[in-house]
């Protein structure tokens, strides 16, 4: 039986596809952190297990999520990913074979209208479905994986992501994950300076770009490769000026 977990914040937009699609599951568990829209009215028309908490971080609200998990076996979903028949099918066989402890599904993601096959973005995959007994979430604040105890196989189809429709939301997600970033490393002892910041974002545009042939898939990849760049650009600076406050607030004591 399956447990199909998801975290939200203001998702009201993708979450009604995101749960139609996994409406076959045995259980539905969403955490929400504070949404101001219907996210939560949404959820409630698919599953009474919709739970109101704080926000510690990515990888720690996801092990809150899981720990409220019932079933042998837990798919982690993102409030903008939707499972299609074909992968159904595949998690279903997967789960009868036994064989495996957990896997990695790709992910189709489509940023700005146009589904991305360069860049680093396909087929990009993901641990999502394992089982509950010997899988948990690292405590990462940004970028969690899933950590499992055993051995792990591949499906074939992937999610649709919808990870970006508008330059709304990709300045939104170039602002948060940047401080989540800086933050991060600031925690790991990394150190930065604003001439740093540059280099780092320059190589992230060459690496996307070129590298990963985003020039490929037109404008979006170009549009990819910049927010890239921006998103370091903007973790390095922000941990820079985390160093200079932390030194000031040191300096007055």
């Amino acid at each position: 039986m399956l447990s199909v977990i998801i975290i939200t914040k203001n998702e009201a937009e993708h979450i009604d596809r995101c749960l139609a699609s996994v409406s076959w599951a045995d259980e539905i568990i969403v955490l929400d952190s504070g949404s101001k829209d219907s996210t939560v009215e949404l959820c409630k028309a698919y599953t009474d297990k919709v739970f109101m908490t704080d926000w510690p971080g990515f990888g720690i609200q996801k092990q809150r999520a899981l720990d409220k998990a019932s079933h042998d076996w837990v798919l982690s979903l993102d409030a903008d990913e939707q499972v299609s028949s074909e992968l159904r099918a595949e998690i279903e066989q997967a789960m009868l074979n036994n064989q495996f402890d957990g896997y990695e599904i790709p992910r189709l993601s489509s940023y700005c209208g146009k589904q991305m096959r360069h860049g680093g973005w396909w087929p990009d995959y993901v641990l999502r479905l394992f089982r509950r007994d010997v899988g948990n979430f690292s405590d990462a604040a940004v970028h969690e994986r899933i950590i499992v105890q055993g051995p792990v196989a591949r499906l074939a189809s992937p999610f649709l992501h919808e990870t970006a429709e508008n330059l709304e939301e990709i300045l939104f997600k170039v602002n948060s994950y940047s401080s989540l970033g800086a933050q991060m490393l600031y925690e790991k002892g990394g150190r930065a300076s604003i001439s740093k910041a540059v280099l780092k974002a320059c190589w992230s545009f060459i690496r996307t770009y070129w590298i990963k042939a985003a020039y490929l898939d037109g404008c979006q990849g170009l549009m990819l490769s910049i927010s890239n760049a921006e998103v370091t650009y903007y973790k390095y600076a922000k941990l820079w000026e985390i160093q200079n406050q932390k030194s000031r607030e040191h300096n007055i004591k």
